[in-house]
């Protein structure tokens, strides 16, 4: 995941980048919580049936890079030492295997943030392949530690396959489950749920009647009955709510397959146990639902960009030409009513633009159209839409009683224009604005062909106020000066 996406999620301010003391506390406190809710799940064996703190740690550390320093590994270090000498018998063998520990925390939390680090702004998604590459080389590297630390006599090598292979079993599943929840977890924006329909927790009832499925039926394929429910939630639900759910189908299965409630037995023993093909199996299937909630999550952020890049001008804001005509498709009747009934057009072109550009620069003509656009949105409001046409032009559409009242909008956004200033670099700059001024009633043709009617309209007016000296509002078949006089307050 890209680390500047973080920067904009609702999260819980745990760490801070200027309070070492605070950050060290929580670490500590951190480190301990976990290692016990892990020691709780401890089998007879040594080892814990799901050991969830060197995962949360690595999320921790790739969420908060300022935390990748020596002294918070090192406090990460003596809180399992702690625990460790108060709690268990280990003596030397603890200090060996939390060294494990980190080794996994420190090795996957770097290659995190080196990834992350090489990624530009546009590819924030949760590479799962990469987190599926990453936790198996944490867990090959620290199951060596582990595994050697694990044995009580050095002859006793037999032990070693397949507790290494237990080792990396537990550590890689573990990683994979739980890494991708870690990373993508954020605060719901509750404003922007859709409304709940009972269709949404198919996927999830499909997980439930599949996991039922693997008790009553039994197998190692058993363990893949739930991999369709799983796609489909990544098809259904947000990147987050994916990772969640296979975090939490992914440890069910586990203590399921411990606890003999799935069965899972072999007619013959296994070199390494059960538990390794067991755990290697739920790892790779999880993944591939994760895989393709990127892969839609990452085209439904590319299809959302693309339709604001094309219905938006993307210096002013206001609709572009395209975005304006898809706007009136779907939503034009919107704009009248029984007390609107006209619609009105009026095309904008700002005086002399060119000038402003050779002068001051197109900075500073930029400045000018933002700040038009803005001052046309204002005294439009919500009666009405916005649009650039190109360069300096722009054209606004409002539903008005009458062609007055159209007449009075255009000639309050003109003398606002001319009154008022535009700053750039403490220099004020004036400018003035000519109109163009259609109006035609709402009929039950198609808006967008009275617009286009009226566009056209409003462009040889347009050309006939620039032709008498600019600065002005032309319309149509109509007096101008008998229209200012009796037009009402604009809407």
């Amino acid at each position: 995941m890209n680390l500047k996406r973080f920067a904009s999620q609702k999260k819980i301010a745990i760490f801070s980048d200027n309070n070492t003391l605070a950050n060290a506390v929580g670490i500590f406190v951190i480190t301990t919580l976990f290692y016990f809710f892990g020691a709780a799940l401890r089998l007879v064996d040594e080892l814990s049936l799901f050991w969830p703190l060197n995962a949360v740690l690595a999320a921790v550390f790739v969420r908060n890079p300022f935390l990748n320093r020596p002294l918070y590994y090192f406090l990460c270090y003596s809180a399992m030492i702690v625990y460790d000498a108060f709690t268990a018998s280990w003596g030397w063998m603890s200090i060996v295997i939390n060294f494990s520990n980190m080794v996994f925390i420190i090795t996957v939390a770097k290659l995190l943030l080196r990834y992350s680090s090489q990624q530009s702004e546009n590819n924030w998604a949760i590479n799962a392949f990469n987190i599926f590459h990453f936790s198996l080389i944490g867990a090959l590297l620290c199951s060596l530690v582990g595994a050697v630390g694990s044995i009580d006599n050095i002859n006793d090598y037999a032990k070693l396959i397949p507790l290494y292979a237990d080792w990396v079993s537990e550590q890689f599943s573990t990683g994979v489950l739980m890494l991708p929840c870690l990373l993508s977890a954020k605060w719901p924006d509750w404003e922007k749920l859709p409304p709940f329909r009972l269709s949404r927790l198919y996927p999830l009832l499909g997980i439930v009647i599949s996991l039922f499925a693997s008790v009553i039926i039994g197998g190692a394929g058993s363990l893949a009955f739930p991999l369709p429910a799983l796609i489909w939630c990544a098809i259904r639900y947000p990147l987050a709510i994916t990772a969640l759910v296979t975090l939490l189908t992914g440890a069910t299965e586990i203590i399921l397959v411990a606890s003999s409630v799935i069965n899972i037995h072999a007619d013959h023993t296994l070199l390494v146990g059960q538990m390794f093909s067991a755990r290697l199996g739920i790892a790779t299937i999880v993944i591939c639902p994760l895989i393709v909630s990127v892969s839609v999550d990452a085209i439904n952020q590319l299809i959302k960009q693309t339709a604001l890049r094309a219905d938006f001008d993307y210096l002013t804001g206001v609709y572009s030409r395209s975005g304006l005509f898809e706007k009136l498709k779907k939503e034009g009747r919107l704009l009248g009513g029984k007390d609107r009934p006209l619609l009105c057009v009026m095309l904008l072109d700002i005086d002399f633009f060119k000038r402003i550009n050779d002068n001051y620069g197109h900075e500073c003509g930029d400045i000018v159209l933002t700040s038009f656009a803005l001052k046309l949105r204002q005294a439009v409001g919500q009666k009405g839409l916005v649009a650039r046409m190109g360069g300096e032009e722009f054209v606004v559409v409002v539903s008005v009683a009458d062609e007055a009242q159209g007449y009075g909008l255009a000639e309050m956004v003109r003398k606002s224009i001319e009154l008022n200033s535009f700053r750039y670099q403490q220099e004020s700059l004036f400018i003035t604005v000519s109109v163009g001024l259609a109006t035609a009633k709402l009929t039950h043709k198609p808006v967008v062909d009275i617009f286009n009617e009226l566009i056209h309209e409003a462009d040889r007016n347009l050309y006939t106020s620039k032709r008498n000296g600019r600065n002005q509002t032309s319309a149509t078949a109509a007096d101008a000066s008998e229209m200012a006089s009796s037009f009402q307050s604009a809407p």
